[in-house]
């Protein structure tokens, strides 16, 4: 086994890797003197991965939607029916996981006996345990969770968003499936992913802390073989069109004022690395500038009455799909909709102060290096990061590349006011 280290002189960070024979990718962030551990292992794999080819194959396999997340759920209960959770609980850890469009992930993060914590992980997720019986027991614990997040305001207000977006990307399809297509999940098709998807080559395991890397290395062997059989997974997505399905949609949901999300699609995914990060960067560097608490517009959302302090940003942009959305509570939010077209338009003619750009640009940077005073956020952030092959420790040499023309271009394409949507959610 080879390590390789990377280390940032400006940022006083290091990130050490190394690759398993079993095809692992292992990342270090050793962070001395913290009294905190962090662990997290992920697999690219999530909600959009309905249809792929299993390597070796050659039929194309189409699964129920919410598998994902059910195969997520089922890791945690072994062959002698003893939870992960309660494991964890004996040693004082704190432990989670999580299914996104694009990533499964199970993490625990501890203030002592990191070794013993990071052989639990890697034990479970590495010996799956699936039975008619205990695959039928947990349709009815996620359908009641489907069925509780169908009238959830800040989801539905959200997923509509998507679905009046995108026509035939899986991004606009609930996480966790459906009651009907959960109802279709056997103990085959679960190993059938779980094989698939699970391969130490399609994952990777982050620790963060004040951990020694031949130590943790230690217990990946005792857990993982030599190279398993692999091979590259095909995954198919639909064609997408580059325009909206439709401009509005509403929900009427218990809400005591009206929730919105204006939304943009991006039309161009097919990007990763140090390419992929820069596109990030330079929306974020518009979001920043455009809508921040500190711009002109939001002042005059808010000075108005338009707008309260739940009003905010986010953009997630990855190979398969890409998306920002802006939004909050608003009584009039129809109001706000166009009013921001109208500065979007404005600002598509005129051009973006320079000056705010710039102020962005240190914001985020800024933002990038109170990153590594937090175990936490370190991992889960760099977990995406490193899945879409970026070093997590070029953000700041990358944001400081961007250039004014690259922001204005970004504007042009991303933030059409042409080919945005509004989504609402109003009070019964």
């Amino acid at each position: 086994m080879i390590t390789e280290k990377y280390l940032n002189a400006e940022l006083n960070e290091e990130m050490q890797s190394a690759i398993h024979e079993s095809g692992l990718r292992v990342y270090l962030f050793p962070k001395k003197g913290f009294s905190k551990y962090y662990a997290i292992y992920g697999t690219a794999y999530g909600s959009l991965n309905r249809t792929f080819t299993v390597p070796g194959e050659s039929e194309m396999t189409t699964v129920p939607d919410g598998i994902a997340h059910y195969l997520e759920h089922k890791m945690f209960e072994d062959e002698n029916g003893i939870d992960a959770f309660e494991r964890f609980a004996e040693t004082g850890a704190s432990a989670n996981a999580f299914t996104s469009f694009d990533v499964t992930a199970y993490l625990f993060s501890c203030t002592d006996r990191f070794y013993e914590n990071l052989d639990i992980l890697l034990d479970f997720v590495n010996h799956p345990h699936f039975t008619e019986e205990n695959v039928a027991k947990e349709q009815g614990i996620i359908g009641q969770e489907i069925k509780m997040y169908d009238d959830e305001p800040d989801w539905r207000v959200f997923f509509n968003t998507l679905i009046a977006m995108f026509h035939n990307n899986p991004v606009k399809i609930d996480i966790a499936g459906t009651v009907e297509s959960i109802s279709y999940i056997t103990p085959e098709i679960l190993y059938k992913c779980y094989n698939t998807f699970y391969n130490p080559s399609n994952m990777i395991l982050i620790l963060v802390g004040d951990i020694d890397m031949d130590e943790a290395m230690k217990y990946v062997d005792k857990h993982l073989s030599a190279k398993q059989p692999g091979g590259e997974i095909k995954r198919y997505s639909p064609d997408e069109p580059e325009d909206r399905v439709k401009e509005y949609i509403e929900q009427r949901l218990s809400v005591s004022q009206p929730m919105f999300r204006i939304g943009f699609k991006d039309n161009h995914p097919n990007m990763s690395g140090k390419e992929l990060l820069k596109k990030e960067i330079v929306t974020e560097i518009i979001l920043e500038s455009v809508f921040s608490t500190s711009s002109d517009l939001y002042l005059d959302l808010y000075e108005k009455g338009l707008i309260d302090s739940s009003f905010g940003t986010e953009t997630e942009l990855s190979s398969e799909y890409g998306f920002s959305l802006i939004g909050g509570e608003s009584a009039e939010p129809e109001k706000v909709y166009e009013i921001i077209k109208g500065e979007l338009s404005r600002l598509i003619s005129d051009g973006i102060d320079t000056k705010a750009v710039e102020r962005a640009k240190k914001v985020l940077i800024s933002q990038d290096v109170r990153v590594f005073n937090n175990v936490v956020e370190m991992g889960n952030l760099f977990l995406r990061r490193l899945l879409n092959n970026q070093n997590p420790l070029e953000y700041r040499e990358v944001a400081k590349s961007v250039t004014y023309d690259d922001v204005y271009k970004r504007l042009c394409e991303h933030f059409n006011p042409d080919n945005c949507v509004l989504s609402v959610v109003k009070p019964l």
